[in-house]
């Protein structure tokens, strides 16, 4: 459609954003809870769960007081849970995985069992690869995911079977075949639309989950056991967040409502990629490059919070105001995968190219609240989140930008199949929130006196 084929339709935009026009105090009046969240920034409490407990503050005679955070998996803290595997020199993810999912720890043998079981799920269905992605390749690799998501629906012959024996081997067939799906994609839309080689290497069934995307991904298949495990702790940081985050709450949402599993998945996919929630990490980078490319001395304290000055201003980046990786809906004092992250990122990069870059990122995290402070007059406790540290460790790790947020949906899978499963063996209702109608009625006018 040319612009002369849409000046109708700009007109009728016109019209309707004149008639939705809200009155912000109505959302005061009627008592709205915008976002679903409460005024002072806490959310509204829409289900009970067993799965994960993201604590970020305590409510201390009505007002919300800042507390280190806190991300428990089935009562498990995340930093003991990263620390552990850590120690034993080993990957955590598929551990993690079978925690979500079971909601217990694995044996070694159930944990081998459950490897090899993924292991086996990885290959996708006969000529999928090329009727469903080297057919129609996306400039976008979410998009993809979630169009992939949806057609293996037609090679199931259980799709609409909600068994909960069903629904596991779904969820399972579905973590294992993200990562597949996501290298094949990005593989195909380098060639497409940029021109680039394209190689489709064979699955390595000795391989886990960080391994598998960094072999696939790498022309030479080429990577260190220190690289493989860093992106094994990213995979663990990411693999779940509660049931009130936009794309597990849409998950719970649709299962709510009896639909199929591959559409659950597939609309949390669409909502992880918002650059409000998972595709936010693209737009750190972003900020990050505006930050390298204007601050001459990335040392100076002084000279970053001028430039964070200026970007809160609107006067930098994209606009916004926003300075992209500091601040979180939940945690206050700080982010545990941040922190988590941060002291891996250091340990990967001291001593390399990197170093540098990751004492700019330090500061920004440093000068952030202060600046923050100063310019909004507010004493609201903010943190680095983890998107301030995860784009710089995919960086170091080779890991392109377009891979940034469908990295964070492989990770996420695990959290979504155990609130989906959840939700359906729990919530027993469709989720139905109320919205206050506010148009006033109108008489109906015949055709020939509009």
């Amino acid at each position: 459609m040319n612009r002369n084929e849409f000046a109708p339709v700009e007109s009728l935009c016109d019209k309707l954003k004149e008639y939705s026009a809200v009155d912000p105090a109505l959302y005061e009046k009627f008592d709205v809870k915008r976002g679903l969240r409460k005024s002072d920034g806490t959310g509204v409490t829409a289900g009970i769960t067993k799965i994960c407990n993201v604590h970020g503050y305590i409510i201390n005679e009505g007002e919300v007081e800042p507390i280190p955070g806190e991300l428990i998996y089935r009562g498990y803290d995340i930093n003991d849970l990263v620390d552990r595997v850590e120690k034993e020199n080993r990957y955590g993810y598929e551990e993690v995985v079978y925690l979500l999912l079971f909601g217990n720890l694995p044996d070694k043998k159930e944990l081998t069992e459950f490897k090899n079981m993924i292991s086996a799920s990885r290959e996708l269905p006969e000529s999928f690869a090329e009727d469903m992605i080297l057919k129609a390749p996306s400039r976008n690799i979410m998009n993809k995911m979630s169009r992939s998501v949806l057609a293996l629906y037609s090679y199931d012959d259980t799709a609409e079977d909600t068994s909960l024996k069903a629904e596991m081997h779904k969820a399972v067939n579905l973590i294992a075949k993200l990562p597949v799906i996501m290298t094949f994609a990005y593989q195909v839309q380098q060639r497409h639309y940029y021109n680039k080689s394209m190689i489709i290497h064979p699955l390595r069934p000795e391989e886990g989950t960080a391994q598998t995307i960094l072999s696939m991904l790498r022309m030479d298949r080429e990577y260190t056991p220190q690289e493989a495990h860093l992106l094994d702790v990213l995979l663990m940081l990411h693999a779940e967040h509660g049931g009130g985050n936009n794309s597990t709450f849409t998950c719970r949402v649709l299962t709510s409502s009896g639909t199929d599993a591959y559409s659950a998945y597939a609309s949390a996919i669409g909502s992880l990629k918002g650059p409000k929630h998972g595709g936010a990490n693209i737009k750190v980078a972003q900020m990050l490059d505006d930050f390298k490319r204007n601050i001459k001395n990335w040392n100076d304290d002084g000279e970053v919070a001028d430039y964070i000055r200026k970007t809160m201003r609107r006067e930098t980046n994209d606009g916004s105001g926003l300075v992209y990786g500091m601040g979180h809906a939940v945690y206050t004092r700080s982010d545990p995968r941040a922190v988590i992250l941060k002291r891996e990122a250091f340990e990967l990069a001291e001593g390399t190219e990197f170093e540098e870059e990751f004492r700019l990122i330090d500061a920004i995290e440093r000068m952030t609240p202060e600046v923050f402070r100063e310019f909004k007059g507010d004493s609201k406790s903010i943190c680095a989140n983890v998107d301030l540290y995860s784009g710089f460790v995919y960086n170091m790790l080779g890991i392109p930008q377009d891979l940034f947020t469908p990295l964070f949906a492989v990770a996420r899978m695990a959290g979504w199949s155990a609130h989906r499963m959840e939700e359906m063996m729990t919530g027993g209702r469709i989720i139905r929130p109320a919205y206050k109608a506010v148009a006033k009625k109108r008489e109906y006018v015949d055709l020939e006196n509009r």
